[in-house]
């Protein structure tokens, strides 16, 4: 029993350290959208969550009469979030190793493998942002840091989020950018003169905080979106196309663009991203387009986006994040959930070849619930 003891006491030291180490390194799994993992009935891989996502409701003139008038049917839609994504950071220890853990003396190690599975947990999140299931709204220049002489960046993603119907709220909508995005913002008189911000949060903490109605914060995983080799093309159907056609034929491209790419058609000042697996000759795209395209004209240029940082204006139930509480099924594991977070991480101790294992793993999924909720901030 003692023996018992002590592992216990071991494991549950080595995942609150472990725990502290990730929320210091990640971003997005502490802002997305985690309520949706109270409705995991089972910790195993592949299981899924449904978020509800509510259908439009139309107008009908009040018309009173003896004979009342038939109810329109609404079919809600959802979006499924399955734990797909199983992932381990294991480490060895030797005796001496296990000596220090008992007398409080964290090894690099254990922060180094804590450091390794929480960024593959936010960059799973990031490659949903901007991949061909990811956001359309886009603003800024590619290649070029924002934020250089002015806010400008995101007055322009504020209005875009709120044409997009984003609710503009600092406790849930955040600015998250690269250090290139966030040093050039904390030199504005805007930013960091307390006289005109009236705070001195950002001189003193070298943090921006509140900002014009969101949240910013710095993450060194923001990623890069690398865009298809082909710039240029042209939609090619001389038959027109609708409002709301999410297929373009295309012509000029010798590559295929790449999914997450962003595109603008002229004529039109939607941006769209391409979904599923472009060709060189088809497009999908999301939203739906948004201009129609005449019948006697097919040849309307398509300019894809060069490649960017995807600096991001995100609003909370853009993402939802599951991730799984893994069952304890000895005394070398040990579960501990993070109630600031959400997230879980399991340890698992087992004796090989004179030294002690470990292993933090995590069971999680995630999806892009609203498209409409996130905009990119190129940089």
């Amino acid at each position: 029993m003692a023996g018992a003891l002590v592992t216990t006491n071991i494991v549950q030291t080595l995942v609150t350290m472990g725990l502290k180490a990730l929320r210091e390194r990640v971003v997005l799994p502490r802002i997305v959208n985690s309520n949706v993992q109270g409705d995991i009935t089972g910790a195993r891989r592949g299981a899924t969550v449904n978020v509800a996502v509510p259908a439009a409701v139309a107008v009908r003139a009040v018309a009173p009469d003896v004979v009342p008038p038939a109810v329109t049917a609404v079919t809600p839609t959802s979006v499924g979030v399955t734990l797909d994504q199983w992932y381990e950071s294991p480490f060895a220890m030797d005796d001496k190793g296990l000596a220090q853990v008992q007398a409080g003396i964290v090894p690099m190690q254990v922060s180094e493998a804590i450091k390794s599975l929480a960024n593959n947990i936010d960059n799973f999140l990031w490659g949903l942002a901007h991949d061909g299931n990811g956001f359309f709204g886009y603003v800024g220049t590619a290649g070029t840091a924002p934020f250089t002489t002015d806010l400008t960046a995101l007055t322009q993603a504020i209005k875009l989020a709120e044409e997009q119907l984003m609710p503009i709220d600092a406790e849930d909508t955040f600015l998250i950018l690269n250090p290139a995005a966030k040093a050039n913002m904390m030199l504005l008189r805007q930013v960091a003169d307390a006289s005109a911000r009236g705070s001195n949060e950002t001189v003193v903490r070298g943090q921006i905080g509140e900002i014009m109605g969101v949240t910013a914060v710095m993450s060194q995983n923001v990623p890069s979106h690398t865009a298809g080799a082909d710039l240029v093309g042209a939609i090619n159907d001389t038959s027109g196309l609708a409002v709301g056609t999410t297929t373009l034929v295309v012509d000029g491209f010798s590559g295929a663009v790449n999914p997450g790419d962003i595109i603008t058609i002229a004529g039109d000042t939607q941006t769209y991203v391409c979904t599923g697996t472009p060709t060189t000759t088809e497009i999908i795209i999301e939203p739906p387009l948004k201009v129609a395209i005449p019948t006697a004209d097919g040849n309307e240029v398509i300019t894809v986006k060069a490649t960017h940082a995807n600096n991001l204006l995100i609003q909370r139930n853009a993402i939802a994040f599951a991730i799984a509480p893994l069952p304890e099924e000895g005394p070398g594991m040990a579960t501990a959930i993070d109630p600031e977070s959400g997230l879980t991480l399991r340890l698992e101790r087992t004796r090989q070849n004179k030294q002690w294992q470990w292993s933090f793993d995590a069971l999680y999924g995630a999806s892009v619930v609203r498209r409409e909720l996130g905009v990119r901030i190129a940089g």
